[in-house]
């Protein structure tokens, strides 16, 4: 089989890529779960920012970007947060191994179909409000595990609730402070509650 025709099988291989990997959780997440997620809130805050904001930015454009936000660590694995931003050299490494991995991914392609990934890929280089949009969705989407893993009873995601909220809380976005208010109140509620 050809090299240029294998990066469709190779996606598919991202549920086999589990999170959280330094934590006990009671639920296990994959990246492909997790992508889907991203995917589902960045769409939400491109809506938002829309609607109620006067913003002008393309909620499909943000769901594309967040659904391959982290395709690439297919080949690298999920490196924890603890870890991937431990010091500055380790962020700078691990952020080349990115581009690495990502121009990988990039070959797996037919050639006529590349420079349409690669964009995709590398929004982040030259979209900054979607690379924005894409980082408040990823990081609400650790808060939303963190609140599920905490419903569950699970302690072990107490200080990550904290610090994950903080950091939501202090990238001052208008969009994810909408949703935070009004849609993050249900996630804490049983089924039953929900209905």
């Amino acid at each position: 089989m050809e090299d240029q025709y294998s990066f469709y099988a190779y996606i598919n291989r991202m549920k086999y890529i589990n999170r959280w990997g330094l934590m006990r959780n009671t639920e296990t997440e994959n990246i492909q779960e997790h992508s889907y997620q991203v995917a589902v809130l960045a769409h939400a805050l491109g809506v938002i920012n829309n609607v109620y904001f006067g913003g002008d930015v393309s909620p499909e454009k943000a769901t594309i970007y967040a659904l391959f936000h982290d395709a690439n660590e297919i080949i690298t694995g999920d490196l924890p947060t603890p870890v991937k931003y431990y010091n500055p050299a380790i962020s700078e490494s691990y952020k080349k191994l990115e581009d690495v991995t990502k121009k990988k991914l990039i070959s797996m392609l037919p050639e006529e179909t590349k420079d349409i990934y690669r964009d995709i890929f590398f929004f982040e280089h030259k979209e900054e409000d979607y690379r924005v949009i894409v980082k408040a969705a990823d990081r609400l989407s650790a808060y939303i595990k963190c609140i599920e893993e905490l419903k569950a009873g699970n302690r072990e995601f107490e200080k990550a609730s904290l610090s994950v909220k903080k950091s939501l809380e202090d990238m001052h976005l208008k969009e994810l402070d909408w949703f935070m208010e009004h849609c993050l109140e249900p996630y804490m509620l049983t089924l039953d509650e929900l209905n």
